[in-house]
């Protein structure tokens, strides 16, 4: 059997999950083994430590910004290049590599992108009055970038002493590696630090001294060493401005004036560029504004639609307030019950230690609340799980990165193969209207409420039986916030295949679902405008409550699929991986 669709071309793994190499997205379960026995982090860790040879002084800095930490506040690296240029006394510079190939493989989507662009177009002028140069390269090569860095940027900048916050996924954990073993060969010093993460990955382990992958525990344990380290999370310091001079520089001077910035890139062109600027406005004062909000003010039925998430008319009600209501607003998405906070994390528009510090303010004692009994504690740990938890398990058990189940005892698990049924949940066009709505708002506006996110990822796997990795992939090719980590650890939460998992419990009822978290419908009738007439429980499940005649006239599908077959097929799939239900195809 061929699984097709999966990769950037039709071509696939058996269901004996041999690798198609020429796309290499999917690791043969020995080489995955092979990687989790010596991860890349601790290579990387292990290499900075050993002891290196003096390097000269050299003519600048380096900073070299990630996709993932585009801020000038609170930005390890920055902070840590900004010193070395002023202990110097050499001009800090910030580069910038832009990598079609990269993305390309790595499934970023054009609004991550676009995002990506706008927000370094955002900070530009932000560096230019501190008088820090912009260098920007393009190799679309990504296997090419450490040797290019080494023996090409960094000589021309005339940079012995680079600093970059660290991206946790194999394959740049791998370019990193490179780098700094190639720039220690040619009199270049490449620091690579932790900061995206409060708590760096390996502090959080067992009583037995063991990596934790059960998130209840490992989030107790997060939220004791938070409470325990206040100095987790303090704040970096701004950079320190170059020297007015720099401008006449004769290498350096050049860059005030160079360096476009692309309104968009090859193959990642977008439709709807207008909108999205509207839909997710860049830089770090609108994240501090959302996040604001979203501490201080009621939620609105109308910012469910289409339109700027900071619309005027936010009513502020400190009892009330969307983080407030969170234990029982994060399972609805007939609002803005959410921060809307995820695509500035995941870019590192603000730092997580930003939000949590306001988080902080607002908590009993000035503590920072992660308990499951208050709304503040609650989104604390949605925020320590989206955005530390499954980075902690990707770097202990990176195999997760390369397209394998985190238990592989779920491997043989028999997926269908339907492009038909994977093209209409691409669509929103299943039958199932809390499903079609949620993938119509994933294409209009590149994002999704989490609930939904699970729901939609649920109906992909146990309804219609497609390989998560498919569903993965999607996302990935669509969202804005598109994270591996937080991503793969989604998906394989609902799969059932990954930490903690419960295939036998978690396989939802999407009508109940949709009940539950869009109750009145409004969701449904914005997003699928098919329907916007239908009243009362018609709307979760027209075909069901409507005659076949009234059904007909709504030119909306079918269900494609039984929610009582789906559920037995699934069942016995999962309890007897590798083998098929008696009497299937």
């Amino acid at each position: 059997m061929r699984l097709v669709g999966f990769g950037h071309v039709d071509v696939g793994w058996r269901s004996d999950d041999e690798l198609i190499r020429a796309e290499g997205k999917v690791a043969t379960s020995e080489d995955a083994a092979r990687v989790d026995a010596n991860p890349p982090l601790d290579q990387l860790m292990k290499l900075q430590q050993q002891p290196k040879d003096k390097v000269v002084k050299g003519e600048s800095v380096v900073y070299w910004m990630r996709m993932e930490d585009m801020r000038l506040e609170d930005n390890t690296a920055l902070a840590q290049a900004s010193q070395k240029a002023q202990e110097m006394g050499v001009p800090l510079v910030w580069l910038f590599v832009l990598s079609p190939g990269d993305y390309k493989m790595h499934d970023r989507s054009p609004k991550r992108i676009d995002f990506m662009l706008r927000n370094l177009r955002y900070l530009r002028p932000r560096f230019d009055k501190l008088n820090i140069p912009l260098h920007i390269v393009s190799f679309d090569k990504r296997l090419s970038i450490p040797r290019r860095l080494v023996t090409e940027v960094f000589p021309s900048l005339g940079a012995n002493h680079v600093f970059c916050n660290l991206e946790y996924e194999v394959d740049e954990l791998r370019r990193d590696i490179a780098t700094v073993k190639l720039g220690r060969e040619n009199g270049v010093d490449v620091v690579a630090v932790h900061d995206r993460l409060v708590v760096p990955p390996g502090r959080i382990l067992s009583k037995v001294g063991k990596p934790m992958s059960v998130f209840s525990p490992w989030q107790r344990q997060w939220a004791k060493i938070v409470d325990d380290e206040p100095d987790l999370l303090e704040i970096s310091p701004d950079p320190k401005p170059n020297d007015a001079g720099v401008r006449q520089h004769e290498k350096l001077g050049k860059l005030f004036d160079a360096s476009d910035i692309p309104d968009h890139l090859e193959g990642f062109e977008v439709e709807d560029a207008e909108q999205l600027k509207v839909s997710w406005p860049e830089g770090i004062d609108k994240a501090r504004e959302l996040l604001d909000r979203f501490l201080h003010t009621k939620p609105r039925k109308q910012l469910l639609k289409l339109v700027d998430p900071l619309l005027d008319g936010a009513e502020k009600d400190e009892k009330l307030s969307r983080v407030q209501q969170y234990g029982t607003g994060r399972n609805l998405v007939d609002g803005d019950n959410s921060s809307r906070l995820s695509p500035y994390l995941t870019s590192g528009v603000i730092s997580a230690r930003m939000v949590l510090r306001e988080a902080k303010k607002m908590g009993k004692g000035g503590k920072l609340e992660s308990g499951r009994d208050t709304g503040l504690g609650m989104w604390a740990q949605e925020v320590s799980c989206k955005v530390h938890f499954y980075n902690h398990i990707m770097c202990t058990w990176p195999r997760v990165s390369m397209g394998r189940p985190f238990l592989e005892k779920f491997a043989d698990v028999q997926w269908q193969v339907s492009e038909p049924h994977l093209q209409a949940w691409k669509d929103g066009m299943t039958g199932y209207p809390i499903v079609d709505a949620a993938m119509r708002a994933c294409k209009a506006r590149g994002w999704m409420e989490n609930r939904v996110r699970m729901v939609t990822a649920s109906f992909l796997v146990k309804e219609l039986m497609l390989d998560w990795r498919l569903g993965e992939k999607y996302f990935m090719e669509s969202f804005v916030d598109g994270d591996l980590a937080a991503n793969n650890g989604g998906w394989q939460w609902v799969a059932s295949t990954g930490t903690d998992p419960q295939p036998y419990f978690r396989i939802f009822n999407m009508l109940s679902q949709s009940e539950k978290c869009d109750p009145n419908g409004d969701y449904i009738r914005y997003w699928v405008p098919e329907l916007r007439n239908l009243k009362g429980k018609a709307i979760h499940d027209p075909h069901g409550k409507m005659p076949s005649a009234e059904f007909k006239k709504l030119g909306y599908p079918a269900p494609i699929v039984e929610h009582k077959f789906a559920r037995e097929r699934a069942l016995f799939r999962y309890k007897n991986p590798g083998e098929k239900e008696p009497g299937s195809e």
